[in-house]
């Protein structure tokens, strides 16, 4: 069974290196980092990881083609992966609406300008011209190819709603599904078996990461607050669907979406997160943490990815989990 770690961008840029040697240390197979408008760029923190680590794969979790064009995704994507010698994996999806929104581009047709960018991007890494699109970006001329050799990185489609995660299995190497809470592993790995099957691909060819946000230490309580904070910052992005699966009404996000963005208030926002959103992630300690993911490699899941917060202290998180929390998951998915 694969097992990854991801973290938001939200960290001073030298922190990463150090985190993905540990994570490298504690038995990870793959480090990602997202690219979260107006916190640190992706491409300089893998850089940094990449030049750091040996054998840990490296991942983008994700980009998104409304704020970066696939063209410069590609050539940065490419000069990465010559970086850390062909350990990329390139994260993309559609972004958060409220986010892209920010900076005023108009956020359209989430699917297709999704699927077009993978199609660029397999286009591009093959040294050919992508097809031209019915909307932008559709500017590809015979001049629109990498000026050199790159290898097919494999494209993994972050997604939340159904039909993005249908699209997993139609056109992605790897999918990045968030999991919310995380006992949807089964119902999110139907959607993907079914987009592979229609597309007459082999499901089993597709790694398809159950990713869930964990929040671990030894201080149960401590575990709790980081969650908190982190679902007080994102909790207004999710889909109605996964708060209606919670039981969480809209308003209640929207409450505490005015006290984060815009009265800056974090220690209410946090107060304000109830006990039925805290069920979006696990936290608490090793026994908690193994207990729900237990459900998940029952139900099949082969890619376990932790996300963020993963605990007050991240570097003590990746030890609990390396030592306490992976070993016996992935004995168990042996049997």
């Amino acid at each position: 069974m694969r097992c990854s770690v991801r973290f938001n961008n939200d960290l001073p840029a030298t922190a990463y290196a150090p985190l993905a040697q540990a994570a490298e240390a504690a038995g990870f197979d793959q480090f990602w980092v997202s690219d979260d408008l107006f916190l640190r760029g992706v491409w300089p923190i893998l850089s940094a990881c990449a030049l750091a680590t040996q054998r840990i794969g490296l991942g983008t979790c994700i980009v998104n083609p409304y704020t970066m064009h696939p063209a410069e995704i590609a050539m940065q994507a490419a000069a990465l992966d010559e970086l850390s010698g062909g350990r990329l994996n390139l994260g993309v999806a559609a972004g958060a609406a409220d986010f892209i929104e920010w900076i005023g581009v108009p956020y359209r047709r989430p699917l297709a300008t999704t699927a077009e960018a993978l199609r660029a991007l397999r286009a591009l890494f093959a040294g050919e011209v992508p097809a031209r699109g019915v909307q932008p970006p559709t500017g590809w001329t015979d001049e629109a190819y990498l000026r050199f050799a790159a290898r097919p990185i494999p494209l993994y489609l972050g997604a939340m709603s159904p039909q993005m995660t249908r699209m997993i299995g139609e056109l992605a190497d790897g999918g990045l599904p968030l999991l919310f809470p995380p006992e949807s592993f089964a119902e999110t790995a139907a959607l993907v078996r079914a987009g592979a099957e229609a597309a007459g691909r082999d499901p089993r060819a597709i790694d398809l990461a159950a990713c869930v946000w964990v929040s671990v230490d030894d201080d149960p309580a401590a575990a709790e607050a980081v969650l908190r904070a982190k679902i007080a910052y994102y909790g207004a992005a999710m889909s109605d669907a996964v708060l209606a699966r919670l039981g969480v009404p809209r308003t209640a996000m929207l409450a505490i979406d005015r006290a984060v963005h815009h009265e800056r208030d974090i220690a209410r926002a946090t107060a304000l997160v109830t006990p039925a959103m805290l069920r979006i992630g696990i936290a608490g300690d090793a026994v908690t943490v193994r207990e729900r993911l237990a459900g998940l490699v029952a139900a099949g899941a082969q890619h376990l990815s932790f996300g963020p917060p993963l605990g007050p202290d991240p570097l003590a998180a990746l030890a609990i989990l390396g030592r306490d929390v992976l070993p016996p998951l992935r004995a168990m998915a042996a049997h």
